[in-house]
Parts: C-alpha cells; structure tokens; sequence
C-alpha cells in the first residue's frame, strides 16, 4: 500500500532517491539534518543505500518500504536515511567495507545499515525480506528486535558500535612498512592466478554469477603484448567471444548487460551500465588491434550503437537502464518461442528457415528464463541468412513493450570512461565532440562537479574518480588533436586532484568532509587511484618532472606487498606497476609527422606508448629516464623501440 503524500525525498534531484519519494517512510536525505535530528529525538538511523537501476533495490522497496506497517515501525523508531550510492560513492564505499568487515563477505545493494544516534554503525545486512522467508528474519522482526535490544541494552549495542568502528579505523590505516621490490614476475604470476580460477569449459573467471571483469581482460592483452604469454592471450580472447556470443550481450540492440546469473554467460541480470560497456569496448577494441580479427571491432562497434541509441543525449550519456520493464525482469529483452515462431512465420520466413534461427539463438519452448522465456544467446557459428532483418523483426517485437527505465543523471566520471573507449575504438571526433560538451556542462568556472540531472544546475562537487577519469581522457585527447588545451587541463586537474584528494600518502574518494579512503581494488569499474597514478606517471613524462614521476613510482611502491601477493586482485593496479617495470615510451615530433604517421605508431606491439609535440623535424624515443632513438624515419625508431624492449633496458 503506498502513501499518497510524498516524503522530503521529493525536493532531491537525484532519480533513485525520487523513487522513493511517495513511499510512506518518511526518509531524509543524507546530511547534517538528519544526523541531528537523531540525536536530538535519541533515535536510532535506518539508512538505506541503493541506485534507481538496482532489481532487490526495486523489491525491498515494493515489499517494506511501500508496507504502511513496516514504514510505522521506521517512522516510530528510526530516522530513515537514503542515499544514491550513484550521487555519493564514497558514502557507499565506507559502508560496503564496514559490511565486509562485519560479515566477512563482499556486500551488495540494496546495503541496509542501522545505526546508533550518534552514527555508529552495529548492524549491517543487504536485502532483508518483508517477512520470515527460507531462514531469514523478516525485515518487521529484525528492526523490533534491534529497538528491543537497543532500548533494553543500550550499553552493549553501544559498546558493539564502538568495537566496530575501531576495528574499522584500524583497517583503514595505510601501513607504510610493508613495502617491498615489485615482483619482477608480476606478470607470469598474474595468469598463473587467473588459470586457477577460470572457466575453461564456459571461458569466463569463477562460477555464477560471472562478472565481465574487464580490467582484468585489459591487463592480461597487455601482458600479452609485453611477454607474448599465448595463456593471457588466449583466455582473454576466449572469454571475450563466449561473452560476445552469450546471453550477457544483447545479441539482438547490442549493449552488454551488467553480469550473468549463471557460468556459461546464457541468462544475464538485464540491467544495463554505462561503465560496463565503456571498458568493455575498450577491451573489444584492444583484441582487435592484437588479432586483426574483425569479430571483436564488430562487437565493439555494436556496443557503441546500442549505447548510442538508448543512452545518448545531446553528445552525453545517461547512467543506465534497469533490468526491470511494467514491474517485471527481462520483460522487454526476452521472446516467448510462440511469438517468435509466429512473427517470423508472418514475416514470410519456411519452417526450415524458422527452426534455423530459433536454434540460432537459443529460443527453445520450455525457455530459458523465467515463465517460458528466451533470453537470446548464440549456439553455433552458422548464421541465418538475412540475420540483420531477423533482428530488426525481433526489434519490432520488442517495440510494442515498455524499455525499462532509464538513469537520466549524466555523471562526469562514467561519460569520461565512455569517452576515452570512443578514442580507443577509433572513435575520435565523436569523442572529442562529447569530452568538449561534457567541459562545457560539469566544469563550471573552474569547478569540476560529479554529476547532472536533467535541466539543474550541478551541486555535488567532483570525486577522485571524476578527475582521474577525465583526466585519463583529456590524455587521449590530447593525443587524437595535438591540442595543447587539452594537456594544460590535464595538469591542472592533477595539480588540484593531489591537493584536494592525497593527504598523508593516502588517496581519498572526495574532499567533502567524509573520509573514504580509495581503493587498490577495482569494485564495478577499475580503481580511480590506480587511474590517477597512472595519469600522474604520463603526465611527468610530458613535462619532465621528475618530482612527479617518482612520487607516483612511490604511489605504486607503497601498495607492492598487495601486488605482489596477489596481482590479479588488483588487476587495473597490476597494469600500472607494469608501467613501472616496463616503462611508458615518449614519441616526440612536430605535428606533421605525428598526424601523418600517428595510425602507424598506434600499431606499435608495445601497450605503453605516447606522443609529444614538439619542434623538431626528426622522431625521437624516449623514457622518464634517457632518449634511446633520434632518426627521420619513423621505421627505425620503431625497430629501436624493438631493441630497446627486447634488450630490458
């Protein structure tokens, strides 16, 4: 039953938090407000974080936070909190790591924390039911016993708070005596760690649910092209076409979904994100350059129109879409085998011909889903004859049902992931026309912000992520147009980046007051500290400062015990420390030469490698360190840069 009125959640701007806007809790938005409210009224804090594409967000919210008899309970006891994880990452953040902490395994969302008045943490869970349901409590019970408890005895939860929240800031505190020398096997360890935990039967790393996990793809093709290590290539190139071929892809618009339920990447959980897809057009894009085989430019290509089409908004790009369409998940992506088998029988199509395509893609009578369903998936290599107006014919289908919603906030720090997979896909006006409207829009007057929604004006200040990734693709850009503008930017976001977000050798997620620490760790998307360092060690090179690069070579340092015992859960931090031992190379020339011969250097079998304008008519190579290679002709720097390689010096 759902409250007519609406809450406080209906003056936000963000999209998730107006989802919630006509629920009967009455929900406060993060802030001071709230926090002192609760210790003012003694109450304990409800706080709820989620995001509007987010499925068990939807549930939770059908099941308690629309019940009037739950919303009571909350109302009476609680000062109920939500937060977009999307609007406040490091928010998110501080309390996922706490979940973890608490419970020993990674948490989730929706992430339902409860608090003491004064903001101590003492419980943590995900979901919770709205009642008693396969041996969990309901969510009814858990919050009356917790007041039952919290009223009855007060000084253990309290005592419980603040054991967790010690235990919490001694986690959090950098250990600066556990360096060590970087593993000069970093690399072969990487894979043999990969190869104890992949798929070989499905490709892919682990079991159900599987992850695309696209930085580790990315760093294994750069180890490949470092070592020629054939494993990382091959398991790389073999996950990325059984993705490619799965129901993970949406093998009928385009467009990955965020992961698949199950191991053989057949039923995905249909929500689609625009960082999901921007690193793996990356990776699409970087196995093509490797194989020359246009399967992978394909699939990349795809992917950038499906986001294109569903995404694009005046050359940015929205958030994401759900998973859910009319209340239901995968409604508006699956095909019944009746339907299917009739629209093609009326399109014209034999029975032969029918059978062909419906087995093409996975489309069975029993379905694959839920309520006799396909999700589309490919099952062999022979492809139906007219398959673009098959699909279009399958578009058509999916044209008489609702899409799903979709997060119209356009965020800095995805839209600049997006853009600098359009530079690596080839893609450089539409990227340079996109990064140019994202300036114009999210840095205002030398403010960078996190995020847009709709017509209002940006509040919420830039993230390290927003800076790391800009500034990564401002790199790019730099090197698509030879622009200076765009360099002299990038050195001015990481001037301010260092200032605002590095204090006392630890890198933090905002500047904002809430001390979340980041992370080594690529969670959804690679690390934006790892981004960031990798950002500071190119721009040292551009300038010559090697104040900056050996700061960043200690950035790097100072996390070597966790790399070098296991490389491959740091996989975006694995391919910065191989920056260290096998060094970026600096090609410097006028701009005539770089532009007549920049596709050339970018064939260069060597991941690390840079251009530099400058005034001279020769190339030269060079590292941080020494210039190795000065000639007129192209073809000899790039057999010197061969020799240099080879040679390990």
């Amino acid at each position: 039953m759902m409250s007519i009125s609406a809450n406080e959640l209906q003056y936000e701007e963000s999209p998730y938090l107006k989802q919630h806007a006509k629920n009967p809790v009455h929900w406060l938005p993060w802030g001071d407000r709230a926090f002192n409210r609760a210790k003012r009224e003694d109450k304990l804090i409800f706080l709820s974080i989620g995001y509007s594409t987010c499925h068990w967000c939807h549930v939770m919210e059908h099941e308690s936070f629309e019940n009037k008899k739950i919303a009571d309970i909350l109302n009476r006891y609680f000062i109920s909190i939500k937060v977009d994880r999307e609007e406040h990452p490091n928010i998110d953040k501080h309390y996922q790591e706490v979940y973890r902490m608490m419970n020993r395994r990674s948490g989730g969302w929706p992430l339902t924390v409860i608090m003491t008045p004064d903001a101590k943490v003492f419980f943590t869970a995900t979901y919770i039911p709205s009642e008693e349901r396969y041996g969990y409590k309901g969510l009814p019970q858990v919050l009356n016993e917790i007041v039952s408890l919290y009223r009855n005895r007060k000084d253990e939860v309290i005592k419980s708070a603040d054991s967790i929240e010690n235990a919490s800031n001694r986690i959090k505190v950098k250990k600066r005596d556990n360096r060590e020398k970087l593993d000069k096997n970093l690399s072969k360890k990487f894979i043999k760690e990969i190869e104890s935990r992949y798929d070989f039967r499905y490709k892919g790393i682990g079991t159900q649910p599987k992850f695309p996990h696209a930085s580790t793809i990315d760093t294994m093709l750069n180890i490949y092209e470092l070592t020629g290590n054939k494993s990382a290539k091959s398991m790389a190139l073999d996950m990325l076409i059984a993705m490619a071929k799965g129901g993970i892809n949406d093998q009928i618009e385009g467009g990955f979904y965020r992961y698949s339920t199950d191991e053989a990447w057949i039923i995905p959980h249909f929500e689609k994100m625009l960082y999901t897809n921007a690193e793996l057009i990356e990776d699409y894009s970087k196995a093509f350059k490797i194989t020359k085989e246009p399967f992978f430019k394909k699939i990349a290509d795809e992917t950038i129109s499906n986001i294109n089409e569903r995404f694009k908004k005046d050359n940015l790009y929205y958030s994401a879409s759900d998973a859910d369409s009319n209340g239901v998940e995968g409604k508006y992506f699956t095909f019944s085998y009746d339907e299917s088998e009739k629209r093609l029988k009326k399109e014209g199509f034999s029975q032969k011909e029918i059978d062909n395509i419906l087995e093409y893609f996975g489309i069975v009578e029993e379905g694959n889903f839920e309520n006799e369903q396909n999700n589309p998936y490919i099952t062999s290599n022979k492809i139906p004859k007219d398959i673009d107006r098959v699909k279009k014919i399958f578009i058509e289908i999916r044209s008489t049902r609702d899409y799903p919603f979709i997060d119209y906030k356009i965020q800095t720090s995805w839209n600049a992931l997006f853009i600098h997979s359009l530079f690596k896909a080839g893609k450089d006006k539409k990227a340079l026309k996109s990064l140019d409207t994202l300036l114009d829009k999210l840095y205002i007057n030398g403010e960078l912000y996190h995020q847009i929604v709709g017509k209002n004006q940006p509040k919420v200040k830039g993230y390290l992520e927003d800076y790391s990734f800009l500034i990564q693709s401002l790199i790019d850009a730099y090197e698509e147009s030879l622009d200076n503008h765009y360099l002299k930017l990038a050195n001015s976001l990481s001037d301010k980046a260092l200032k605002r977000f590095y204090r006392d050798n630890i890198w933090y997620m905002s500047n904002d007051g809430f001390n979340s620490q980041d992370d080594l760790y690529d969670s959804s998307y690679r690390s934006s500290m790892m981004v960031m360092v990798e950002n500071l060690l190119k721009l040292a090179l551009f300038k010559d400062n090697y104040k900056l690069y050996y700061s960043a070579i200690d950035m790097i340092n100072s996390f070597s015990k966790e790399l070098n015992s296991s490389p491959s859960s740091y996989a975006y931090g694995s391919k910065v420390a191989l920056m260290v031992q096998n060094p970026i190379i600096l090609i410097k020339s006028n701009r005539k030469n770089l532009l007549k011969y920049r596709d050339k250097i970018r064939e260069i079998e060597y991941p690390f490698i840079l251009i530099k304008e400058v005034d001279e008519d020769k190339f030269s190579a060079c590292t941080m360190l020494k210039c190795f290679s000065s000639h007129k002709n192209l073809d000899n720097i790039i057999g010197d840069i061969k020799k240099y390689i080879k040679s390990g010096t």
